[in-house]
């Protein structure tokens, strides 16, 4: 009994030291192992008692979306492409809503952002689509999510 609760602790800590909820799901199980073994079970269903309170426990998480990572439009965050948020200048818009900019050394295919007035002067990245950077007014940021 004491040694299934000594791992379910560690694993405990282990869950404190690295914030997900399979360590926890592990240190239940564990648990729940040594309350079988508390209740004198056998091995077997000591190992049975700890897998099936780790499998509920892994099954009513993901019935609760709970371990459901958040999906992040790398495109526009700025948090993965250091180039969102940075200014550019552009010279004039083509009629189809595209233009040249220089940018870090280079010459780059940009785009208005949808429903953007196009004209000239300072405009912030807002969205990176494959090499061509998406450009909105650098007054016009209010509603750009980043």
């Amino acid at each position: 009994m004491w040694i299934w609760l000594g791992l379910a602790a560690l694993a405990l800590i282990g869950e404190l030291a690295t914030g997900t909820f399979y360590l926890l799901l592990v240190a239940l199980g564990l648990a729940a192992g040594g309350v079988a073994a508390w209740l004198l079970a056998g091995l077997e269903w000591q190992l049975v008692a700890c897998g099936v309170v780790l499998l509920l426990g892994l099954l009513l998480l993901r019935k609760t979306r709970v371990l459901k990572k958040r999906e992040v439009n790398a495109a526009r965050n700025a948090d993965v492409n250091l180039d969102i948020g940075q200014t550019v200048k552009v010279e004039a818009w083509a009629a189809d809503g595209s233009a040249r900019v220089w940018y870090r050394g280079a010459h780059w295919q940009a785009q208005l952002a949808e429903g953007q007035p196009a004209h000239a002067g300072e405009h912030v990245i807002t969205e990176m689509r494959g090499t061509c950077l998406v450009l909105t007014p650098k007054g016009d940021l209010a509603g750009v999510a980043h």
